[in-house]
């Protein structure tokens, strides 16, 4: 039960009430209150701007309203205070009864509390990572790969169908620049002595193996003949090796993804003129010139006739050119394309994760989805910051492998999947993140995937420790979902309690804003919590978990513990992080 959307039902229910008894006028919008926690705990568990949003049109006063709305849901059962706060909001206070009753709850759906049908349904495209298949991914991939995938899980947690994607960017000058990289190495394969590395080709150590496997398939096919002849196969073989290399560092961290789509299929298919030919139709392209760009003008910059897209009719600051002058595609032409493909294949609703140097793309592309899709389709464009590497607080910038860069993959089996997942989620998307090996992997509070881990660890160990201590009682969540919850009392308890009731909001919320870093602070809260508690029964014997003569309360804390402990799952699975139950 997401208990904030339970009671605006229940709130609704008392204002139709009242227009039913002609103390409202009818036809009132029910659809713009919110429920909420109030902004202070100290005023109750729940807060409500009703009254303020509805009194203009009920032809009343707020606070005069509210005053009306608090008679009327005081008599409700689950209610036990209903106060009045400046202008006109209402606050209330829930029975502790309806915190055991949801307690009970948690215990019954297990993991999959928290699950919601807020989605209906709809598919949403979450497109992530989409690096250039010119090498290894880098640490900033990494970040970028587990915040998609991480939104992915939490939008289906949510009750959306997702479809996970990466698009390949194989049809731009990188490639080619990649494939005679590829066939330097592999001439190097064939026994040539190459060298330096010349400027502008790919230096990386991880090119010799595809160089020696070019040369194990092909032979001396291709040590002499010329570029125009070798450069299409040798692109084709080095893509699909370093796409291979990809998906091996993507499956080190976790990730799976159903769809790559190629950019060079989508060009080659006829997708740029079709997605075109779309805007046309509309009268959304016309040739025209550009002003200069601001600031410093190039040396080379004149003004040319160019295709351009109507970008400024849907938010974006200039026009955008789709065609060169030379009538050659831009990478802009590209993209609408791929992005019209994903509507044609049945995304009205899109997330690019991207790096953060492609925050100047954000505008065009939502403005040519709303474009395509005549205003039916929509793209939210999630910029993932920097991640800066240290060690014992020193920079860490070189690759053994890469040379220039720390791959994803060195850090992933230096500190562990689940430990990076969960470190690239403790900051926004949006805010640079500091990674430091040695503070992820030290065993303190001060590590926060460590604290989450050992809060589910130590809720495991609480339960094995009470079925060795109460052999043959059953502990099973069904029988503790049935047992004397009410035992719990404690300020704390109910405090922990309220904590993990707040799950399925939380869910809801952080899905519908695209933000999955609230997962992350959420379960830093309940451990917090969990350890709090567990803290309070060492220094207080009345508190502590397992009561040796009081199996009652036993039952009733046992039920909390494992309550805590689907809930902390719940959220790590979200995570893609194992909810261990030992720490080792």
């Amino acid at each position: 039960m997401n208990l904030f959307r339970h009671f605006r039902t229940e709130i609704a229910a008392a204002i139709e009430k009242m227009v039913s008894a002609g103390a409202l006028p009818a036809g009132l919008d029910l659809s713009r209150f919110v429920v909420e926690p109030p902004r202070d705990p100290a005023h109750g568990d729940l807060s409500t701007n009703a009254a303020m949003v509805l009194a203009k049109p009920a032809g009343t006063a707020p606070r005069s309203l509210a005053e009306r709305l608090a008679e009327g849901l005081r008599a409700h059962p689950d209610v036990t205070e209903v106060t009045v706060a400046g202008p006109g909001f209402l606050n209330f206070r829930l029975a502790d009864h309806f915190w055991h009753a949801r307690l009970a709850e948690i215990l019954r759906a297990g993991a999959a509390y928290g699950d919601s049908m807020m989605g209906g349904g709809t598919l949403i495209n979450v497109e992530y990572v989409s690096a250039n298949p010119t090498g290894p991914l880098h640490v900033g991939h990494g970040r970028g790969a587990v915040f998609g995938d991480v939104l992915a899980s939490l939008l289906e947690k949510a009750g959306y169908k997702v479809v996970r994607e990466y698009y390949i960017n194989d049809a731009g000058a990188q490639v080619d620049t990649l494939a005679r990289s590829a066939h330097l190495r592999y001439r190097e394969a064939l026994g040539e002595a190459v060298g330096p590395i010349p400027e502008g080709l790919y230096p990386g150590e991880y090119l010799k193996d595809v160089g020696r496997k070019l040369a194990a398939r092909d032979g001396e096919r291709w040590r002499n003949a010329p570029e125009s002849v070798w450069l299409a196969p040798v692109r084709s073989f080095a893509i699909a090796e370093m796409m291979a290399l990809i998906r091996a560092d993507l499956a080190a961290l976790g990730i799976r993804q159903e769809i790559f789509s190629s950019e060079r299929a989508v060009v080659e298919s006829g997708g740029i003129d079709a997605a075109l030919a779309a805007l046309d139709q509309a009268g959304l392209l016309y040739t025209g010139t550009l002003d200069p760009p601001k600031g410093k003008l190039p040396e080379d910059w004149e003004p040319r006739p160019q295709t351009l897209f109507r970008s400024t009719a849907f938010g974006d600051d200039v026009d955008r050119p789709v065609r060169k002058s030379d009538g050659s595609w831009t990478y802009f032409a590209a993209d609408i394309a791929y992005h019209f493909d994903k509507y044609r294949r049945g995304a009205a609703f899109m997330i690019d994760v991207l790096g953060a140097d492609h925050g100047g793309y954000v505008k065009r592309m939502k403005a040519v989805v709303k474009a395509l899709t005549g205003g039916r389709g929509e793209l939210d464009v999630k910029l993932c910051q920097l991640v800066n590497l240290f060690d014992k607080g020193e920079p860490v910038r070189m690759s053994k492998r890469a040379g220039t860069f720390v791959t994803l993959r060195e850090v992933v089996d230096e500190v562990g999947k689940d430990v990076f997942r969960f470190m690239m989620l403790t900051r926004r998307n949006d805010q640079p993140l500091d990674f430091d090996f040695a503070k992820v992997t030290e065993q303190s509070k001060d590590n926060p995937v460590f604290y989450v881990q050992y809060a589910h660890a130590r809720a495991s160990s609480v339960l094995r420790h009470a079925r060795a201590d109460f052999a043959g009682e059953d502990f099973t969540p069904a029988a503790l979902a049935g047992g004397p919850c009410e035992r719990l009392s404690d300020p704390a308890e109910l405090g922990l309690i309220r904590l993990l009731a707040s799950w399925p909001r939380l869910v809801e919320s952080a899905a519908e804003a695209h933000e999955p870093h609230r997962i992350a602070f959420y379960l830093g809260e309940v451990a917090a919590a969990f350890h709090g508690l567990w803290n309070k029964g060492k220094d207080e014997a009345t508190l502590r978990f397992i009561v040796a003569d009081d199996l009652a309360l036993t039952k009733a804390r046992l039920a909390l513990v494992q309550a805590v402990a689907f809930i902390l799952a719940s959220g790590l699975l979200v995570l893609g992080v194992e909810p261990v139950e030992e720490m080792r």
